[in-house]
């Protein structure tokens, strides 16, 4: 699940020096350079990319304009797999992965108070008070009542 990225990997003219052309625009219009994962700071898809490419251990800076991430390799290795480090950004679930279900979604305390609303519900209600929180049910035997008053 996810989105993978399209990526073109170009080699440049300098040696150790590559760059990959993304179909998706990751810094708008100015400019980023990362030269260590500490530097790369934030949710922002630059940082983010910059943070990964950088933990591989073959990448010694990373610069980003836009669609284009230019890699300066470090001395001893080679691309190899940051390609796909670029192609997998947005991809957050891969195979072999245990998808979670409703109930490792729901936190603790929601499944709490929906029990202690539960007292005197039918069973499929009080699943429903279970597993839904507190927070939304008032909100909408809430808008349940204001819509009855006026129609």
């Amino acid at each position: 699940m996810g989105q993978q990225i399209a990526v073109v990997e170009k080699p440049s003219r300098t040696p150790g020096v590559v760059r990959y052309e993304a179909n998706r625009n990751l810094t708008g219009m100015g400019h980023e350079v990362f030269h260590s994962a500490a530097e790369a700071v934030g949710p922002r898809p630059a940082a983010v990319l910059a943070r990964r490419l950088l933990e591989t251990g073959q990448v010694r800076s990373v610069h980003v304009f836009g669609n284009i991430i230019t890699v300066d390799i470090a001395k001893g290795h080679t691309a190899e797999g940051l390609g796909d480090v670029v192609r997998g950004l947005y991809q957050y679930w891969f195979p072999g992965m245990e998808l979670p279900t409703f109930d490792d979604m729901v936190p603790e305390a929601a499944t709490d108070s929906g029990a202690a609303v539960a007292e005197g519900a039918s069973p499929a209600e009080a699943e429903f008070l279970r597993r839904v929180p507190a927070v939304l049910v008032e909100r909408s035997r809430a808008a349940r009542t204001k819509w009855n008053a006026t129609h």
